[in-house]
C-alpha cells in the first residue's frame, strides 16, 4: 500500500476542530463541531451544520456524513434539533443518536460526525438507526439512537431489550461477532437500582445478552491473548433512560481483521472483581481495525485506573493525566507486539479524535489544560457527565490511525 495512501492531517479550525485519514484511497473525517454558547438554539444548530458543511467542503468535498453523535444540554430541545438536521441533510440522513451530555462549554448542543468520501464507496441508508457503507471489499456498520422498546422498567430488562435491537441492526449489514465498538449511555449511572448499582445491572445485561454472542468465531488473528469483545464507553447521561449506538465491520478479506487490546498496566475489564462488579464488564481496552499495512484502533471509554483500583481520588488534573498515560501505553508499539502483531503501534500524535467527559463542569478548564498539552491538535469534544465510579472524575475515549512498519 502507497504511502500517501496512510495519511492522517488534522485541523484546528476554531469552532469545527477535525482530522482526516486516508485508508486505501478512500478519505475518513472526524469532526467536532462546537457552536458558540449564548445564542439560541437554532443559531448554535446553524453553527454546527456549517462549520460541517465548510469543513467538509474544503478538505473532502464529496464526503457524506454517515453517523454523527448530538449532545445536548436540554432534553427538550432534541425534537427542534432533529427537525432542523433532517430538513439540511434531507435523503442523506447520517445515524444519530442525541445524548444527554452538556458541552462544557455552555453551548445548548456539539456534534461529533464522521464523514467519508462517497466518491468511492457504496452508502446505503436505512433511516433512522442504520447508514452501511461499503468499499474495496469491506463494510461498516453505523447504527445509533437505539433506545428500549420494552415495558420492563429496570435497567437489565430494558438494556437486554436495547442490545437485541443493536444486534438486529447490526446483522443487516454484518455478524453481531464482529461488532467493532458500542456506546451504552446509562442515566443516573452509579445511582441505585434496587438493592445494587444501575451500572451493575447494565453489566449483568451485557453479560449475560454477549453468553450468545460467538465473537472471535471468525477471527483469523492467531494466538489470540485476551479475551474478544467489542471495544466500549459505558458512560452516564442526564436522562433517566438509556441509550446505544454501535459500529460492526465485516469483510472476507485475510488481511483485514479485528484485534482486541488489553493494557498491561490494567486489570481486563471482563476479570475485575466482583467488589466493582458482580458481572463484570465485558469490553476491550481497544479494538484495532488492521487493514493490511493500516490499523483504525478504537480506544474504550478510559479512566484513572491502574490494575484495577482508581488513582488520583479528588484530583482532576492528574486523574487526567493518568488516563493519558492509560491511553498511550494501550496503543503503544510494544503492546501491539505483546498481542502478536509487531510492526504496529502508534502515539498520541497518531491521535485522530477523542472525546473528554467530564464530572463536574468546575473541573473543565483543569482536564482541558492537560488534554491540550498532551495531545495537542487532536480533534476533541468535552462534554459533562457522570462516569461508572463514583470517584472517578474524567474519561476519555478516542481513535488513532497508524501504519504497521513491516
Amino acid at each position: 500500500m502507497a504511502l500517501d495512501q496512510l495519511m492522517l492531517k488534522k485541523y484546528n479550525s476554531i469552532g469545527s476542530p477535525h482530522s482526516v485519514f486516508v485508508l486505501e484511497g478512500v478519505s475518513h473525517v472526524a469532526l467536532m463541531a462546537v457552536p458558540e454558547a449564548g445564542v439560541s438554539l437554532h443559531k448554535q444548530a446553524g453553527q454546527s451544520l456549517a462549520a460541517i458543511r465548510t469543513a467538509l467542503a474544503k478538505n473532502c468535498p464529496a464526503s457524506s456524513v454517515v453517523a454523527q453523535t448530538v449532545f445536548l444540554k436540554n432534553a427538550d430541545d432534541q425534537r427542534a434539533c432533529g427537525e432542523l438536521f433532517a430538513a439540511h441533510y434531507g435523503a442523506e440522513a447520517p445515524v444519530t443518536t442525541y445524548v444527554l451530555q452538556p458541552p462544557c462549554n455552555g453551548a445548548a448542543l456539539a456534534v461529533e460526525a464522521w464523514a467519508i468520501d462517497r466518491k468511492a464507496v457504496k452508502i446505503d441508508r436505512q433511516p433512522p438507526h442504520l447508514v452501511s457503507v461499503s468499499y474495496n471489499n469491506v463494510t461498516w456498520v453505523h447504527c445509533g439512537g437505539i433506545v428500549p422498546e420494552t415495558p420492563a422498567c429496570g435497567v437489565y430488562g430494558r438494556s437486554v431489550n436495547a442490545f437485541a435491537r443493536m444486534r438486529g441492526l447490526i446483522e443487516k449489514g454484518a455478524g453481531f461477532d464482529h461488532t467493532v465498538r458500542t456506546w451504552l449511555y446509562l442515566g443516573d449511572i452509579v445511582g441505585p437500582e434496587g438493592e445494587t448499582q444501575r451500572y451493575k445491572e447494565l453489566n449483568r445485561a451485557r453479560t449475560d445478552f454477549y453468553q450468545r454472542v460467538p465473537f472471535g468465531r471468525s477471527h483469523r488473528m492467531k494466538g489470540l491473548k485476551y479475551g474478544m469483545y467489542p471495544a466500549s464507553t459505558g458512560i452516564g447521561m442526564g436522562d433517566s433512560d438509556l441509550a446505544m449506538a454501535g459500529l460492526a465491520m465485516d469483510t472476507t478479506r485475510k488481511d483485514v481483521f479485528l484485534l482486541p487490546l488489553e493494557n498491561p498496566q490494567q486489570t481486563p475489564a471482563y476479570k475485575y472483581h466482583a467488589r466493582h462488579s458482580p458481572q463484570s464488564p465485558k469490553f476491550c481496552r481497544a479494538m484495532a481495525v488492521v487493514f493490511g499495512d493500516a490499523v483504525i484502533t478504537f480506544v474504550s471509554g478510559t479512566a484513572s485506573i491502574v490494575s484495577s483500583e482508581t488513582k488520583h481520588i479528588g484530583d482532576p488534573a492528574r486523574q487526567t493525566e493518568q488516563t493519558i498515560d492509560n491511553i498511550e501505553r494501550l496503543i503503544a508499539a510494544d503492546n501491539f507486539a505483546a498481542h502478536n502483531l509487531p510492526g504496529a503501534g502508534a502515539t498520541l500524535g497518531d491521535m485522530a479524535a477523542v472525546r473528554v467527559y467530564v464530572k463536574r463542569p468546575e473541573d473543565y478548564a483543569k482536564c482541558k489544560a492537560v488534554c491540550e498539552k498532551r495531545l495537542p491538535d487532536v480533534p476533541g469534544v468535552y462534554v459533562v457527565a457522570d462516569v461508572c465510579r463514583p470517584e472517578l472524575l474524567v474519561e476519555l475515549e478516542g481513535v488513532a490511525f497508524s501504519k504497521i512498519n513491516r
